[in-house]
């Protein structure tokens, strides 16, 4: 399948799974008329592999180590990235950042390592499911910064279209969206 393809049968798939009218509260607080949750599409067996390739083919002109973002929603993205990139030849490792490190155990903030891998000078994408503001990928973000990472670039799923790009630009990160609300909304 060619990405023009992958890309309007993956739009199809999260019309169909994961879009809805109706007013909702999202994580930022806002009210909205309209919401996604990727999360039908992200364990959909057809909407995961989609996401993994688009996503792995946004990324390939980078020069990228690990990709993951903040629990739950980039945790299957991250995955599935991970062992795409293997089938591929050009692996990319996935992590994920709690929300809140455990009060037992390690108490990471940043989950996926083995005892001897480290963030510290590897070239990071953080990716997220649906933003909106982007404060989760910012929070994200910086726990990642703080394991001696370098963002390469925030790829999210679906851009909100809601002050996100704004709140990166502010925050030095470069941002990408392989969708916007508005091709949701306008269709």
């Amino acid at each position: 399948m060619t990405t023009a393809n992958s890309r309007a049968r993956l739009a199809e798939i999260i019309r169909t799974r994961s879009f809805g009218r109706g007013e909702v509260t999202l994580a930022s607080g806002r009210k909205s008329d309209f919401y996604f949750n990727l999360k039908p599409t992200m364990l959909d067996p057809e909407g995961a592999a989609l996401l993994a390739e688009l996503t792995y083919e946004a990324l390939r002109a980078e020069q990228v180590d690990y990709v993951g973002g903040l629990e739950m929603g980039a945790v299957p993205l991250a995955g599935a990235i991970a062992q795409l990139s293997w089938l591929n030849g050009r692996p990319i490792a996935a992590f994920f950042v709690r929300k809140k490190p455990k009060e037992y155990g390690a108490k990471l903030a940043v989950e996926g390592l083995a005892k001897n891998e480290s963030l510290k000078g590897k070239r990071v994408v953080i990716v997220e499911d649906v933003t909106t503001t982007g404060g989760s990928a910012i929070k994200a973000a910086e726990a990642v910064r703080e394991s001696g990472a370098e963002i390469a670039m925030v790829l999210t799923m679906v851009d909100r279209e809601e002050g996100a790009a704004d709140s990166f630009a502010a925050a030095g990160l470069p941002f990408r969206s392989l969708y916007k609300a508005s091709e949701f909304l306008n269709a």
